[in-house]
């Protein structure tokens, strides 16, 4: 029998995803992987040299053979990171195989862009993708939710504040609710993703070089084209100003992607919570296995979006940080944003993806739902009682009486409504239609009816 392999004798691999179950298999990772961002990297050149030549300062021959070279499958991916360590980022490296890979058009590659230029556009191309997987995703999540608030809009369970039994709602005002958050975050990355722009400024933000290639001056008509052209190219927004240290685009998508994790992951907590054994008013369509307990369904899929939540926030936070970039271009701000954005779009996209298949399994338990609301033996009502009672028995005298049954209601293990049946200053009040839980949800249904009309 063999010991684990020194450290040492492991070559590296492929990132698998073998500790990230959030993002293995879905959309966004494939998106976001190495050899999306690669191709992205790759798109951004290409795209480059045909708006040059849309504008006139390349021929488009050029421009024909640059987009037949940018196919990722003639890179090596793997020696081009190596590579990166040299200068900082991998389009150094990426250009010289670019570049040669166009022939005798290989002077055209990259002409008058620094490699901020190519990076933060292609950023933008798989944030972009990656978006409009997450968008599918959130909109499966939308119609199952819808269908489940519509058809529990009047099953009434307990509220819960503070991790107790607060006052009775309903299954359906809690799923339009997540709904809710859904939209919002759907509503917001629509926005974002719609805003995303190209990155086009040269070594210093002045497009001083593409001037140059043009034969130009500085106010040249095809220079100042050429940033839209380039967008256009690339099918996103064309920026008022090249954005190198002005780092809006990506505090937005840092902003989007915390908020949809947040709201993805409110609708998890809640599930993880109600499918307790203990409650059990909800289950997961398809639970996990445990390896030592055979008898265990875990809400596994509202347990990986959860931990998306979680993690997401740190991931922004270190956005949020390198929008202090210094001088035109900065040192480490923006090649701290690399990963982080990266890794929040994966997780984002695992999770809307976890989370539409969630929504779309969840399994509601009614009875359960209505055994629980007399767990208390009524005092889930008292709140309404207060109210009923404060025109009989004055507001304090109420409260005062509520307050000693309900203790009593807890110490002797009577029902409330037995209790306050026997008060005689109660004698004709309809007790049993005050402490039916079943019609103390308030305006529940309208509410759940008034969420369902957004779209």
């Amino acid at each position: 029998m063999t010991g684990p392999a020194p450290t040492g004798d492991l070559l590296p691999g492929p990132d698998a995803g073998l500790l990230d179950p959030v993002r293995a298999g879905s959309p966004a990772e494939a998106a976001t992987g190495d050899t999306a961002f690669l191709q992205a990297l790759l798109d951004a050149e290409a795209a480059l040299t045909r708006a040059q030549a849309a504008t006139g300062a390349a021929p488009t021959e050029a421009a024909r053979a640059v987009t037949e070279a940018a196919r990722h499958d003639r890179f090596d991916v793997r020696s081009i990171a190596l590579r990166a360590r040299d200068g900082g980022n991998p389009v150094i490296p990426l250009v010289a195989d670019l570049t040669e890979a166009a022939g005798e058009w290989g002077p055209y590659v990259h002409r008058g862009a620094t490699s901020q230029d190519v990076l933060d556009t292609a950023a933008m191309l798989v944030a972009a993708r990656t978006l409009g997987a997450v968008l599918d995703d959130l909109a499966r999540t939308e119609r199952a939710l819808a269908a489940l608030a519509a058809a529990h809009r009047d099953t009434v369970m307990p509220g819960r504040t503070l991790t107790q039994h607060a006052v009775p709602t309903t299954f359906g005002l809690k799923a339009a609710g997540w709904r809710s958050l859904v939209l919002d975050a759907r509503d917001r990355i629509t926005a974002v993703r719609g805003g995303l722009p190209a990155q086009l400024g040269g070594a210093a933000g002045t497009l001083a070089a593409f001037a140059d290639y043009c034969g130009g001056g500085d106010d040249a008509e095809d220079v100042a084209a050429l940033p839209t052209a380039y967008a256009h190219e690339l099918g996103l927004a064309v920026p008022l100003l090249p954005w190198h240290v002005l780092r809006t685009p990506v505090a937005d998508l840092a902003g989007v992607l915390a908020l949809a994790a947040g709201a993805l992951g409110k609708i998890a907590v809640d599930v993880l919570v109600l499918s307790r054994t203990e409650i059990a008013e909800v289950a997961e369509g398809a639970g996990g296995g445990s390896s030592a307990m055979p008898h265990k369904a875990n809400p596994v899929r509202a347990t990986l979006v959860a931990s998306a939540a979680r993690r997401a926030p740190h991931l922004a936070a270190s956005l949020y940080a390198s929008v202090a970039a210094e001088d035109e271009r900065p040192a480490g701000a923006w090649h701290a944003e690399w990963e982080p954005l990266r890794a929040l779009l994966r997780l984002v996209g695992g999770a809307a993806h976890h989370t539409a298949a969630l929504a779309e399994g969840l399994r509601v338990d009614p009875a359960a739902m209505r055994a629980h609301l007399d767990v208390t033996g009524g005092l889930l009502v008292a709140e309404r009682l207060s109210v009923a009672l404060t025109p009989l028995l004055g507001r304090t005298r109420a409260r005062a009486l509520l307050a000693e049954l309900a203790a009593r209601s807890r110490t002797e293990g009577r029902p409330l409504a037995e209790l306050l049946a026997a008060r005689p200053e109660l004698a004709g009040t309809d007790v049993a239609s005050l402490t039916d839980p079943l019609r103390a949800a308030g305006r529940a249904g309208a509410l759940t009816d008034q969420a369902l009309e957004r779209r």
